[in-house]
């Protein structure tokens, strides 16, 4: 096995060569930093490979010399070079994936914990819970189970049931309390509306649950206020100006990008998908280079939201966007195959994930001046979706088209189930306001004209 010696440089050198450095400056630091982490194994183990008490004396002497931010900074490079030696076989294990394994995915609160007074303590507090682990768990499971064989996706549920079992798993002592009371002492663990509200549907949901079973047990209610008040409190949706989607585009066009030229083309062409085909964030994040019908400009969604499939037929302008993109790809060296992520980078899993997306494009707002530095205030990426109606029916009104008649077609195109759905996304403008006045005054203007008189 291969010693971790400074005298040999191999591992170091060809570790760093993995690394993708923007700066040169990054490879001088990294390189100085696991110098020192490599010496000290050495003068403390006479090149034994670290184990958990080495790391936590290097960890402590380190904290003496840098900050605690710059210390779990580093003990995070050390932990990827640590991965790496593993998998290239040159130490048996690292440390810190037991750790993470044990306590969680990331490396800084590990660290932080075992740079504390009560190290034990502090790690079982990272220590993750049990899915549905507490005392009403099982119901829990079973009925997100049951709702699922019947042809639900039942995500968001499923999340809001995980919520409350966490809180349920962290206070023990209620176990013998019933459903009411625990429903009431999680909605007043926190005072916002939109809590309260979660909190009172999860009661509903699982006391439901309960009556299938034994119907002598009674449906909790939701509280007459209580969604209304989280409704006031819920962000209300941006309708984008035309000049507005420009900016966007213009923004997204200039993204600065030096290691992924494609990057920016990319963005623009999320952003014209979004706005001019309504696409959800996960809809285009899912798209496949198959996807994208050239023969007969349409795009195909596939299994979304109400477990639909649509196949959309896009403008001409969208679709001359879309091929300068697919050339643009092709020319980049990005694999072509039907399954290849349309929107695609050649790093991971080499296609961009609904997480990335939403960084990105929210990265692109905020350049173009639409959404403040900081905070999740602001337009959001959802936000393109509600202008695309808006706009729609602010035109529909303009050509002179009765809107009524074409909802249900634009429920379809956005994969609703109905049109209710869709008026959700109905927001009155000023401008829509102004159209839908003027057709009315115009049907009452003939309705009141009476024959004969006078014009």
């Amino acid at each position: 096995m291969k010693q971790l010696s400074p005298a040999d440089p191999e591992n170091l050198r060809r570790f760093l060569q993995t690394q993708h450095f923007r700066d040169q400056s990054t490879c001088k630091v990294y390189a100085c930093v696991l110098r020192n982490f490599q010496r000290f194994i050495l003068e403390r183990s006479a090149g034994v490979p670290p184990s958990l008490p080495l790391i936590q004396q290097w960890l402590e002497e380190r904290r003496l010399k840098w900050p605690l931010h710059m210390v779990c900074n580093r003990a995070r490079l050390v932990d990827r070079f640590l991965e790496w030696m593993q998998t290239c076989g040159a130490v048996p294990n690292n440390p810190f994936a037991e750790l993470r394994r044990q306590y969680g995915n990331r490396t800084e609160p590990i660290v932080r914990a075992l740079l504390s007074e009560d190290v034990e303590a502090a790690l079982q507090r990272l220590r993750p819970l049990a899915r549905f682990g507490s005392f009403v768990g099982k119901l829990m499971e079973e009925h997100v189970a049951q709702m699922r064989s019947i042809g639900y996706r039942y995500d968001t549920n499923e999340r809001m049931l995980l919520r409350f079992d966490r809180f349920l798993q962290r206070h023990a002592e209620l176990s013998e309390a019933p459903l009411c009371e625990l429903v009431e002492v999680w909605g007043a663990s926190n005072p916002c509306p939109r809590h309260l509200c979660r909190a009172q549907e999860v009661g509903r949901l699982l006391s439901k649950a309960m009556h299938r079973f034994d119907p002598t047990v009674a449906i909790l209610p939701m509280g007459r206020d209580v969604r209304r008040r989280a409704r006031q409190q819920a962000r209300r949706p941006y309708v984008y100006t035309e000049e507005e989607i420009q900016r966007v585009l213009q923004a997204a066009q200039s993204f600065p990008s030096p290691r992924a030229p494609l990057r920016p083309l990319s963005l623009y062409t999320m952003v014209v998908l979004a706005y001019c085909a309504g696409l959800r964030h996960g809809e285009i994040a899912a798209l496949t280079v198959a996807d994208v019908h050239l023969e007969d400009d349409t795009i195909e969604i596939h299994n979304t939201k109400f477990f639909k499939s649509r196949r959309l037929p896009l403008a001409p302008n969208v679709m001359l966007v879309l091929k300068r993109y697919l050339q643009a790809r092709q020319e980049s060296g990005a694999p072509m195959g039907a399954a290849s992520g349309l929107f695609c980078h050649h790093h991971g899993a080499g296609r961009y994930s609904y997480v990335a997306i939403g960084s990105l494009l929210t990265q692109v707002l905020r350049r173009a001046g639409l959404k403040p530095a900081r905070g999740k205030i602001g337009p959001r990426i959802h936000d393109f979706r509600h202008a695309m109606v808006c706009n729609r029916m602010l035109k529909w009104y303009r050509d002179g088209v009765n809107p009524q008649s074409r909802l249900p077609y634009l429920a379809t195109y956005l994969g609703h189930e109905d049109i209710k759905s869709t008026l959700v996304y109905l927001n009155v403008t000023g401008e829509l306001l102004q159209e839908a006045s003027e057709r009315f005054r115009q049907y009452g203007a003939r309705a009141l004209r009476v024959p004969g008189a006078r014009p």
